[in-house]
């Protein structure tokens, strides 16, 4: 007699909770604003390795709603917003075509270092479009991550021209593949996460200044710390399910909280002279371009909305204005002020705002 073994109650992978990771509160912060904006710009996150990057990314990819998607579209195509949607899907709404919805958790694609320019971009079969008159076309990488998150581990090791791919996908939100004269655009928004390590080189100045915010992190150094990751990750490894249904209910108030975010985020508006003062900023700090200023003001709307607010603070500034300028610098080999301890007394004294004694 063969014993049959039950199905597992829970058969999708399990991730670790976004709530459940301790401390890097900046690189949590950049991508919560990120998803909450993707106009935003994506993020740079540099740091030491086994800082939690990765988790941190997957764990933000699996807190957040569902999406509506078109039933068996490559591009996870929305069946409303006319911007997300693939040319085939768009025709097919003009006519009034009944469309079939789904919905599908967000997507968050790996980028391996190695991939191909065809891989990311997709390719076109020339032979099939000129024998059959068909636009023959295999979806790549940007395809997938439309309506998600793409992620580049080692961005800095990248090649250069791969990375500016990428970032013009991301700023313009359509990805065009031409092929001897043969030409296919489908739409490709996604919030671009990098992360990399500065010993193993920067990334240059003018991709550095197109990812919208910059996250810094470090290993954290207190013991007590260090020890409650450790069990965590070793409680989550034994038993995944009983571990994230602890942080379930906190899961769910977050993921309630950006909703709301993006619902309110049209409505949040920022004072001009407060917009005024982010330009006098960026505008003594030497910023080149106008990156920096839009940046920051999207930033400071996305925390007011996070927080359930329609107008900005000093205070939602003053948390962002760091992660927004500070790879903007222009780096001076003799100067030994850290570049966001220079944002934040530029940003002080702007605002007027004195350091308590």
């Amino acid at each position: 007699m063969t014993a049959t073994l039950a199905a597992p109650s829970k058969t999708r992978r399990v991730v670790f909770p976004f709530t459940a990771i301790v401390g890097q509160d900046e690189m949590k912060l950049a991508l919560l604003l990120n998803v909450i904006d993707p106009k935003i710009g994506g993020v740079m996150i540099m740091g030491d390795r086994g800082t939690g990057k990765s988790t941190t990314i997957r764990a933000l990819a699996d807190l957040l709603p569902e999406i509506e998607v078109v039933a068996n579209d490559p591009f996870n195509s929305s069946p409303s917003d006319p911007e997300m949607m693939s040319e085939e899907v768009r025709i097919r709404v003009d006519s009034q075509e009944p469309l079939s919805i789904v919905k599908k958790k967000v997507t968050m694609v790996d980028l391996p270092l190695g991939a191909t320019e065809d891989r990311v971009c997709g390719t076109i079969d020339i032979e099939k479009a000129l024998s059959e008159g068909v636009k023959a076309f295999e979806p790549g990488l940007l395809a997938k991550a439309n309506r998600g998150i793409l992620y580049v581990d080692e961005v800095n090791l990248l090649d250069d021209h791969l990375v500016d791919v990428l970032l013009d996908s991301a700023a313009g939100g359509w990805n065009t593949v031409e092929r001897e004269g043969i030409s296919i655009r489908h739409p490709a928004r996604f919030v671009l996460v990098g992360s990399g390590n500065p010993e193993e080189g920067e990334l240059r100045p003018q991709l550095l200044d197109r990812f919208g915010m910059h996250a810094e992190i470090r290993t954290v150094r207190e013991p007590e710390l260090r020890v409650k990751i450790v069990e965590q990750r070793t409680e989550f490894d034994q038993n995944p399910h009983p571990f994230c249904d602890q942080y379930q209910t906190e899961q769910e108030a977050l993921q309630a909280k950006i909703v709301n975010a993006q619902n309110l985020l049209p409505q949040v508006t920022i004072d001009y002279d407060y917009r005024v003062k982010v330009s006098e900023v960026c505008a003594e700090l030497d910023v080149d371009g106008l990156r920096g200023d839009i940046v920051t003001n999207r930033a400071a709307k996305a925390i007011a909305a996070f927080e359930g607010r329609n107008e900005v603070t000093v205070d939602d500034i003053s948390r962002v204005i760091v992660l927004c300028l500070r790879h903007r610098l222009r780096k001076d080999p003799l100067e030994s002020i850290d570049s966001g301890s220079k944002v934040e007394k530029v940003f002080k004294r702007v605002f007027g705002i004195v350091d308590e004694a």
